[in-house]
């Protein structure tokens, strides 16, 4: 019997399992959290040492240093006192007090798993978050100090729902009256994204959203180019993270890769002028044109012959003199008729049998 007891109260001190997955479970983006959700290309681990560093830094500007509570070492006489009582009751008084120091000694800035890769939830206990990112983007912005290398986008989260169409209404509906029912107003656009969830789709909520904003104000307009107001809507699994800032535009949408870099309009490079036109050579003249041979006169124009006159011209036959027009030896014959010559009608007759043989009449 004493063995038997003694094996059940070894299976009994073993209940710690149940500790660590409730210890789990709170280490989980929930609802009802607040906090900051930071994007990061690849490496976790790192954008989560630089989110805490950047915070802290701010934090204790903004809040002061970070005060731990000391632990209450009340009870040591009860715990000499209670050294004989089961091991079930001391398991429940040792969950009970650790428990209590949790609450009394968490942290400012706690990392949370997301549920989604290369996101990183930083929850935050006694403080605004709005507040602190914008001041954190408002300085970088300013300065131009480049103080990470992993981060990308920070995005405060002031408020977290279920992520179905009926919960997502019903706190939103009371979540966005301090910025948009009456008498308030404004202008706003709403920058909605989904991780790892189907069953929201992004048209959708972006019109069932405007429309409660609407409702609550018919004064509150959309502006999609410079608006007052943004309401940011991340969506990861079942749960909703919402906030309103503002600067949304100007920040670079919460970049802290973009807003270091110098305050011109994004995607345009420096303003091309006739000097420093990209893509250009030197200035082309007459003397130095690009793929140009040298320059050509009519005295060496290439592919082409000696200069063509009436005596060489090629391909060209002799002009046909025209009908009825005397032959050369008629008009020199009628040359020499006018110079007291014989007529030209003997010059033109041809030569008789006689005049070939080279004799006359008078010969023979």
């Amino acid at each position: 019997m004493s063995d038997a007891a003694e094996s059940k109260k070894r299976s009994r001190k073993h209940y710690g399992g149940l500790k660590n997955k409730r210890q789990k479970v709170s280490r989980e983006l929930d609802v009802g959290m607040q906090g900051i959700l930071i994007t990061c290309n690849m490496n976790e681990r790192k954008c989560t040492s630089e989110a805490y560093n950047l915070l802290n830094e701010y934090a204790d500007k903004l809040y002061g240093p970070e005060k731990f509570a000391d632990k209450e070492e009340s009870g040591s006489e009860e715990d000499d006192e209670n050294e004989d009582d089961d091991a079930e009751a001391a398991l429940k008084k040792e969950v009970t007090q650790m428990r209590e120091s949790t609450e009394k000694g968490r942290r400012r800035f706690q990392a949370v798993d997301s549920g989604a890769n290369n996101v990183v939830f930083i929850r935050t206990q006694n403080l605004e978050p709005d507040q602190l990112v914008h001041h954190i983007l408002q300085d970088l912005h300013a300065t131009k100090k480049k103080k990470s290398r992993v981060i990308l986008r920070m995005l405060p989260v002031s408020g977290t729902c279920k992520a179905f169409p009926e919960d997502m209404e019903r706190y939103l509906s009371t979540y966005l009256e301090p910025w948009f029912k009456e008498p308030a107003q404004a202008t706003y656009q709403i920058a909605f994204k989904a991780r790892n969830s189907s069953h929201n789709k992004r048209d959708d909520v972006i019109k069932a959203l405007a429309a409660l904003v609407g409702k609550l104000n018919p004064k509150n307009k959309v502006d999609l180019t410079n608006p007052e107001l943004t309401i940011i809507v991340e969506v990861i699994k079942s749960v909703c993270c919402v906030s309103v800032v503002r600067d949304y535009t100007l920040f670079r949408k919460f970049n802290l890769q973009e807003v270091v870099k110098n305050d011109r309009a994004p995607d345009q490079g420096p303003k091309a002028t006739p000097d420093n036109a990209p893509n250009q050579g030197p200035k082309t003249t007459p003397d130095n044109a690009p793929n140009q041979g040298p320059k050509t006169t009519p005295e060496k124009a290439p592919n082409q012959g000696p200069k063509a006159t009436p005596e060489n011209a090629p391909n060209q036959e002799p002009k046909a003199p025209p009908k009825n027009a005397p032959s050369v030896k008629a008009a020199q014959a009628e040359d020499e008729g006018e110079g007291g010559g014989e007529p030209a009608q003997q010059a033109a007759e041809p030569p008789t049998e006689a005049t070939r043989n080279g004799s006359t009449e008078e010969g023979r």
